[in-house]
C-alpha cells in the first residue's frame, strides 16, 4: 500500500483519509517513558508491528474498551484521570466516532448539530448562539 504522509493524516493512495492524532499521542507518551518501540512492546507483551502501524496512523486506534484500557495502562495512564478520558476521546474521534459518554447524554446529542454547524463555520443567528450558550451553561451546572 502506498502512503502519503503529513503531520496529522495518513492517506492510502486512492483510499480514505485517516487521522494520525491517536498514533502521535501514543508515540509521544511512549517516548516520554524513554522506551524504544521494541522495549515498550517487549515489556508489555505487545506486537511491535501493530504498535508501529498505530503510531504512524496506518492502523486506526482500537475501538475495544478493553484494548484501549490495556494500552492506556501500558503507557502509565491512571484509570479515571483526565488523561485517561482524553486517551479514550482521542481514540474515538480519531476513528471518526463521537465519544460514548457524549452519546449517552440525550441533551448533548440534541445539541451536536449546532456544534457541527459552528465548527464548519456556518453562521449562527444571535438567538441560536444565545440558546447554545444557555445549553452549555446548563450542562456545567451541578445537579
Amino acid at each position: 500500500m502506498l502512503l502519503q504522509r503529513c503531520k496529522y493524516f495518513t492517506m492510502p493512495k486512492g483510499g480514505v483519509e485517516m487521522s494520525a492524532l491517536f498514533g502521535e499521542y501514543f508515540k509521544k507518551k511512549r517516548l516520554k517513558m524513554r522506551k524504544t518501540l521494541r522495549q515498550f512492546c517487549l515489556e508489555n507483551g505487545l506486537d511491535p508491528g501493530n504498535i508501529s502501524k498505530i503510531e504512524r496512523g496506518i492502523l486506526p486506534p482500537p475501538q475495544s474498551r478493553e484494548k484501549l484500557a490495556n494500552y492506556a495502562k501500558c503507557l502509565g495512564i491512571v484509570e479515571g484521570s483526565d488523561e485517561w478520558l482524553e486517551f479514550f476521546d482521542i481514540a474515538r474521534t480519531d476513528a471518526g466516532r463521537i465519544p460514548e459518554d457524549l452519546l449517552a447524554d440525550k441533551n448533548i446529542v440534541a445539541k451536536l448539530p449546532l456544534v457541527f454547524r459552528t465548527i464548519k463555520g456556518q453562521k449562527l443567528t444571535g438567538e441560536q448562539l444565545e440558546k447554545f450558550a444557555r445549553a452549555l451553561k446548563k450542562l456545567n451546572e451541578p445537579e
